[in-house]
């Protein structure tokens, strides 16, 4: 799997940075095109690099000031059929699949971190079908509402703020997780005091045993297990751009669906429910920011050695 370097270069820093990508084992593709660029005034530089020495080069273009002074875009592209690709692979220590390009990963808890409507909306969605599936009592809506919050991705940025000491990125994360919690469970709450009102909700309905959702507020022991593991299989699958593990790491952890309990259990005063709801919320995203810490700690420390052994032990099987 190869990355897409897009680089544009002001005219004093071109030579440097070709002279850095211009190695059989580092790239492939490598163009310039002088005076391209505009703004800033100087060359388009581009590459393929494969991912598993991404991270390697945009450091050592950032170490060159092309981030300051220029611009680095870094795309993925669909296919690569052809056998500069397979050489570079082939030369890549470690897999694809396991690279880590930092500052990707960063750059997309920024954008996880960055407060706008949609993000609120899918937060209130999900709560308010997380309350339904608590005065219906079930668990298809309790999965659906976990799949449709939005709020893992802030809970990651939390932790990647943490370890890479970056104190914006934490706050601007932990404001945006609170925030989304705050509104949701207005919403969820006002709604409910209507429903009240009107006779579409008792406090019975949400006090009453529920079988197929009492686990929503019911926070215990493997409450706590659960969101660390959750929250180690999500920041593996975010670094590691493993997309299809985040479904389960989504339908794992009651986050949402305490939001949407708590705003119910409100609505209608029901304290121990209240209680309940609030636990649950801070174990799971206590739990998810741990867990996520240690999972980068580690990928920072020991992930490369882990790549390089499990190249010897892979290739000696082959």
């Amino acid at each position: 799997m190869l990355v897409h370097l897009r680089l544009t270069v002001p005219s004093e820093l071109s030579d440097a940075v070709v002279d850095l990508l211009r190695h059989d084992d580092r790239s492939a593709n490598l163009t310039l095109t002088r005076g391209a660029s505009l703004s800033p005034e100087g060359d388009l530089v581009e590459c393929d690099v494969a991912r598993e020495l991404a991270g390697e080069v945009i450091g050592r273009l950032k170490a060159l000031g092309l981030h300051e002074t220029g611009g680095i875009l870094v795309t993925t592209p669909t296919s690569t059929p052809f056998a500069a690709a397979r050489r570079l692979e082939r030369v890549a220590p470690g897999d694809p699949d396991d690279a880590v390009i930092w500052d990707t990963v960063i750059e997309a808890c920024w954008s996880a971190s960055r407060p706008t409507v949609s993000y609120y909306l899918f937060f209130v969605l999900a709560s308010l079908l997380a309350a339904i599936a608590v005065i219906t009592d079930s668990s298809v809506l309790v999965v659906g509402a976990m799949v449709v919050g939005p709020e893992f991705g802030t809970v990651a940025a939390v932790a990647t703020g943490l370890v890479f000491a970056r104190r914006r990125l934490t706050a601007s994360a932990l404001w945006l997780l609170l925030t989304g919690i705050v509104v949701s469970v207005v919403v969820a709450a006002l709604l409910s005091l209507l429903g009240r009102l009107t006779g579409l909700v008792t406090a019975d309905m949400v006090t009453r045993p529920r079988p197929q959702t009492g686990f929503i507020w019911h926070p215990d022991q493997w409450s706590f297990i659960v969101a660390l593991i959750a929250g180690a299989a999500g920041v593996l699958a975010m670094t590691t751009v493993r997309a299809n593990a985040m479904v389960g790491v989504f339908i794992s952890v009651t986050t949402i669906p305490a939001v949407g309990n708590l705003g119910l259990a409100i609505g209608v005063w029901a304290p121990s429910e209240i209680r309940g709801s609030v636990a649950q919320l801070a174990v799971n995203i206590v739990g998810m920011v741990l867990a996520g810490m240690v999972v980068l700690v580690l990928q920072r420390l020991l992930w490369e050695r882990t790549l390089r052994a499990a190249d010897r032990i892979f290739a000696r099987r082959e």
